[in-house]
């Protein structure tokens, strides 16, 4: 809740303190952000072997940011449902199907990038 007393920066230090909360939250527990941090990590280090090029680094760090907010905002969406309605309703697992679906299409494009910049580099 917001306190009217706070000043704008006060304000802006506790919104970052919440926002810090929630990633550290997802990259805890969270298996499928594991996931993505580990495959980000890999290809970062692989990007060091590789030379990557400054655009090719700036492609691959959005395709890497890409897939961990849609995981992210997938988690949440699957959490909200899962507190608004816990047990099985058709209607919810259409919306985490669709959500999973939002993070699968980031999945496919970031594997897409990674393609256009790794293959020429190993053919």
């Amino acid at each position: 809740m917001k306190d009217p007393k706070d000043s704008f920066l006060k304000g802006r230090l506790k919104s970052l303190k919440f926002a810090l909360k929630g990633a550290w939250l997802l990259v805890t527990t969270e298996h499928s952000i594991m996931v993505q941090i580990s495959f980000g990590f890999l290809v970062t280090i692989l990007g060091f072997f590789m030379n990557l090029t400054a655009n090719e680094w700036m492609f691959q760090f959005l395709a890497i940011g890409m897939v961990l907010v849609a995981e992210s905002l997938n988690t949440g969406i699957e959490k909200l449902c899962d507190f608004v309605h816990p047990d099985y309703h058709k209607k919810i697992g259409f919306i985490k199907d669709i959500s999973a679906g939002a993070a699968t299409f980031a999945a496919i494009i970031a594997i897409i990038i990674g393609l256009i910049i790794y293959l020429p580099k190993f053919v």
